[in-house]
């Protein structure tokens, strides 16, 4: 096949999980490719990854490559539990909204989940399902996970992830971090990786790629040896454990090695800010009847609401994105490390049409 079989021009906002590869990955990946290496991990480009996340968060840390965040998830909060474990989390968590019962009915996990209108955990709010241990009728809280970014877009800063550690860790559970996108979470909030996970105490964290330009590749990186064990047996278990593992450590060391995953998630979070900054314009000056905005846009996604229908006659015209509360007219909107500024302005263009016609 030496033609591709889809509209190269097409540009979605659905998910940043619609972009390509960096070619910088698919060169990482092409070099990765000649000759032998060892299996199941025993290569050298997995021992490398070691060094690249022990060089972002400190020594002692072991990283664990999968092939997605589920997985890495589900996983990763396997080997923090026992059997009769709880998880807390907000109710629009990944694990809780979109990974298909995934933690429940493949890791045997309880969910116990709470509101959090802007998709964060605090301490008062993980209070409400932290408790009961020791009945035995109740499955027992044990373990916190926060997304960051969240599923709203929002960015735990470092002093939020550092409550939460220490009153997660006061109440004798271990905290978890779904780092689906890490990278727009370092890059929004303008510290280096560590400083918002290892340092704040987060024990173990599951550390993005795919979202951020690689194949498929993410991690599970455990940052506290004594909140998790097992990962040796419970990744095979899940069959995330890659034969070629090679290739999905090669993706990973292209993306954090350098300053890649810095470059591409500054350039997505960049482009959503342009595509807000240029609604809320229009807004202010009264061009954008109808239009307005649900969460702040803190990292590479916009949460907006939209007059009836307005959503429908922009995917009409060829603009894809998903519904996020079709029942308010919220919809999501998200940029990729791939995104435009001309992907911008037509798009703003289009919304600008789409509301005037409305």
């Amino acid at each position: 096949m030496n033609s591709p079989l889809h509209d190269t021009t097409f540009r979605g906002f659905a998910s940043d999980n619609y972009s390509g590869v960096h070619p910088e990955v698919l060169a990482a990946i092409a070099t990765a490719n000649d000759g032998h290496q060892v299996a199941y991990g025993e290569d050298v480009y997995t021992e490398r990854l070691q060094q690249v996340f022990a060089h972002h968060f400190g020594e002692g840390v072991e990283a664990f490559p999968v092939f997605n965040g589920t997985g890495a998830n589900v996983t990763g909060l396997q080997s923090m539990l026992p059997r009769w474990g709880a998880v807390v989390s907000a109710k629009t968590a990944h694990i809780n909204s979109d990974e298909g019962g995934a933690p429940e009915r493949v890791g045997g996990i309880k969910l116990l989940t709470v509101a959090a209108p802007d998709g964060k955990l605090t301490p008062e709010l993980i209070d409400e399902e932290a408790w009961g241990w020791g009945d035995e009728h109740r499955a027992q809280p044990l373990v916190v996970s926060i997304t960051q970014t969240s599923e709203l877009g929002t960015a735990y800063t470092v002093d939020e992830v550092r409550a939460i550690a220490e009153h997660t860790h006061s109440l004798g559970m271990k905290l978890h971090m779904d780092g689906a996108r890490l990278s727009n979470a370092g890059a929004s909030l303008g510290v280096p990786l560590r400083a918002f996970t290892r340092d704040a105490g987060v024990d173990v964290l599951s550390v993005g790629g795919t979202k951020n330009g690689c194949l498929g590749a993410e991690a599970i990186v455990v940052l506290n040896p004594e909140a998790s064990e097992g990962l040796k047996y419970l990744r095979k278990l899940n069959m995330q454990l890659a034969s070629k593992m090679r290739f999905v450590s090669a993706q990973l060391i292209a993306l954090y090695e350098g300053d890649l995953w810095l470059r591409n998630a500054t350039h997505a979070n960049a482009m959503a800010s342009r595509l807000r900054d240029a609604l809320d314009a229009g807004i202010a000056a009264g061009e954008l009847p109808g239009l307005g905005f649900s969460q702040q846009t803190q990292s590479n996604g916009v949460f907006a609401t939209l007059p009836q229908g307005v959503a429908d006659k922009l995917r009409e015209r060829g603009f894809r994105f998903y519904d996020w509360d079709a029942a308010r007219g919220e919809v999501r909107w998200m940029c990729g490390f791939d995104t435009s500024e001309a992907d911008i302005d037509a798009f703003v263009a289009g919304i600008r049409e789409k509301l005037a016609a409305a």
